[in-house]
């Protein structure tokens, strides 16, 4: 099966699903979002069968136009397999988190309204594959303005909550500048090297060699550095924005904090895997080259370190949970910065690619698990914050007991798939030299088990906020179960990730 099938599937599958539920009377929305759970499901079924153009290069589709602007290697293969599981969870979430929906869109005891919440982050999921096939800047812009516009819908959602409401407003006014920043570096890079494929891109910052009448010959370029390097430092600020990096990751807590937690959950994991995979095939025309590649790492290790430092020290006095998973965001992609700053390229066996496309399959089974869980918290004893997790070790152990693994992994605890992605981080770091940002990043690390593990005294050590016993959806029971025990199965095995890599 043609690897675009599957992107054309996915976008069927949310036609489908909207002109559904349009026509259906029914008086529960979950069936639309189990529906799409379900189809997505299907599509990475196809996904491990689907072939690109070199699998069959005789064929009339392995011919088309469209191969200049897509691509389906295995880093595509596994950033749509990510996409597509990821979205599957935050369907399943939503699911259960339907009675807030319906309380802030039509009325408690109506489910009208929610129906699309269920069918919107389908197409967001089909931007993110677009954006997994990557080969030209033009159809990787128009890729991630699909994920983005969606979730500018998904953000305000929740059109009775003032708080849903503001951080639609924030995200709208900061993603349109994010976008400026994107298309107008866009513009430089294309000026500066005549086109937008990256292919292209790489092959005009190859040196040449001169022989000069007089004299030993000389290495030149035909491209401008300067307004080069102007374009590349406008884009990485537009993808900063969907990475969660400085200087455009103020809209986060805000951002995190109103929006529903689904959506939240989708904005952590999704979102930032869209900008991590876009900046991976974007920078690696730049990183191949001698030219340019000093210049990048530099920014890159500048955009670490400060997001490093800005993310986890910001996270130490938060009393919310969800601005706590806001700063956590922060912090963890100034990790995923550095491992792109050690720039070890793919022809190695841990590459820097390789490193982030790991770290992000263990963020992944880690924050969709404790966002299960805040879900919970959150519908039942209507609150988020810190103080709403007291003494829950002693209402629901064995909620607690997930919840303390699920933060000890994003703590970078040994024995935790959080562990392996930090270490593969460090590793990189250290073997390219990069002592500052091992320094900063040890300080960050340090930071992030404190505010991780006050969670956790709070949920052991306080006493009960509430007596009641949280109860737990069968849909959240087992999809916390199943993210948990991965998390841990992970940590002592983590071929499973590497595999897929593969």
């Amino acid at each position: 099966m043609p690897a675009y099938y599957l992107e054309a599937l996915t976008v069927t599958l949310g036609i489908f699903l909207l002109m559904a539920e349009a026509f259906c009377s029914c008086k529960s929305k979950a069936w639309v979002g189990i529906g799409a759970a379900v189809g997505l499901a299907v599509i990475i079924c196809l996904t491990f069968i689907a072939i690109g153009p070199e699998a069959k290069p005789d064929s009339e589709w392995a011919k088309w136009p469209l191969w200049n602007f897509y691509q389906f290697d295995g880093l595509a293969k596994f950033y749509k397999i990510f996409s597509l599981v990821c979205t599957i969870f935050v369907l399943l979430l939503a699911v259960d988190y339907r009675k807030i929906l319906s309380r802030f869109t039509e009325h408690p005891d109506s489910e009208n309204g929610t129906g699309e919440f269920y069918a919107l982050p389908v197409f967001a999921c089909a931007g993110m594959m677009w954006l997994a096939s990557a080969k030209d800047l033009a159809g990787a812009f128009v890729a991630l303005e699909l994920v983005t516009i969606t979730f500018y819908i998904l953000v305000a959602y929740m059109r009775r909550n003032v708080g849903s409401l503001e951080a639609g407003v924030k995200y709208l006014i900061l993603g349109a500048l994010s976008t400026g920043f994107l298309v107008y570096g866009i513009a430089w890079v294309y000026g500066a090297t005549g086109t937008m494929n990256l292919d292209q891109i790489a092959l005009t910052l190859i040196p040449h060699t001169l022989t000069p009448i007089v004299g030993d010959s000389v290495i030149y370029s035909t491209v401008q550095l300067t307004p080069l390097l102007f374009g590349v430092a406008l884009v990485m600020v537009g993808l900063g924005f969907k990475m969660g990096a400085v200087p455009m990751q103020v809209w986060i807590p805000d951002v995190y904090q109103g929006a529903p937690t689904p959506t939240t959950a989708f904005l952590s994991v999704g979102s930032k895997a869209a900008g991590f995979i876009l900046t991976i095939r974007f920078l690696e025309p730049f990183l191949s080259s001698e030219i340019t590649r000093g210049p990048v790492l530099t920014i890159l290790l500048i955009l670490a370190s400060a997001t490093l430092l800005f993310g986890n020290l910001a996270a130490i006095p938060q009393t919310n949970f969800k601005r706590l998973l806001a700063y956590s965001s922060i912090a963890h992609a100034g990790f995923l910065l550095l491992a792109l700053a050690a720039g070890k390229s793919a022809v190695v066996d841990l590459s820097s690619a390789k490193v982030v496309s790991f770290y992000l399959g263990t963020y992944l089974l880690m924050t969709l698990g404790v966002f299960f869980i805040l879900a919970q918290v959150r519908i039942q004893r209507d609150g988020e914050m810190i103080s709403d997790f007291n003494g829950l070790g002693k209402t629901n152990p064995q909620l607690a007991l997930a919840l303390t693994v699920l933060l000890a992994a994003l703590a970078g605890v040994p024995l935790t798939a959080g562990f392996w992605g930090k270490f593969f981080v460090f590793s990189l770091a250290v073997d390219s030299k990069l002592w500052v940002g091992v320094g900063i990043g040890f300080i960050s690390a340090a930071a992030g088990f404190y505010y991780y593990f006050n969670v956790i005294r709070a949920m052991w050590w306080s006493s009960p906020s509430k007596d009641e016993a949280i109860v737990l959806p069968p849909i959240s029971k087992v999809c916390i179960a199943v993210l948990t025990v991965a998390t841990l199965v992970i940590g002592f095995y983590p071929q499973p990730i590497w595999a897929l890599l593969k």
